[in-house]
């Protein structure tokens, strides 16, 4: 289980970490994205993976605590996820309000320029 639950971390970090690269925004947004939920991911993972036992600690059973997942990583993960999501609304809008602003939605700024010719060959028009 261990091994399966280090793949998808891995899986999603590095996917966030392409997206994050690319020029667009909206990938940039999505990269984000995709980090966070890994570190989310690594953080529940934290507390103990066990399958088919209890949650907590019930009083009167015997203190078997090696096989308990721990609540703490738990609410940090939750916390996280609704800060993540305000975050991304918040990141939305601006990504918005500047694609309207500037017209494009590279995260230079800049857009390449589409009518440059490949190295040897003579852009439209003819002149080098």
């Amino acid at each position: 289980m261990e091994a399966i639950v280090s793949i998808a971390i891995g899986v999603l970090s590095g996917a966030g970490v392409w997206l994050i690269l690319r020029p667009r925004t909206f990938q940039v947004l999505m990269g984000l994205s995709l980090l966070s939920y890994a570190v989310n991911f690594f953080i529940f993972s934290v507390g103990s993976l066990a399958v088919d036992k209890e949650p907590i600690v019930k009083p009167g059973l015997p203190a078997d605590l090696e096989h308990y997942s721990d609540p703490l990583p738990q609410s940090l993960v939750l916390t996280a996820i609704v800060i993540g999501f305000a975050t991304t609304a918040l990141f939305l809008v601006v990504l918005l309000a500047l694609r309207g602003l500037s017209g494009n939605d590279h995260v230079d700024g800049e857009e390449p320029d589409e009518r440059a010719a490949p190295p040897g060959r003579t852009p439209p028009g003819g002149a080098p």
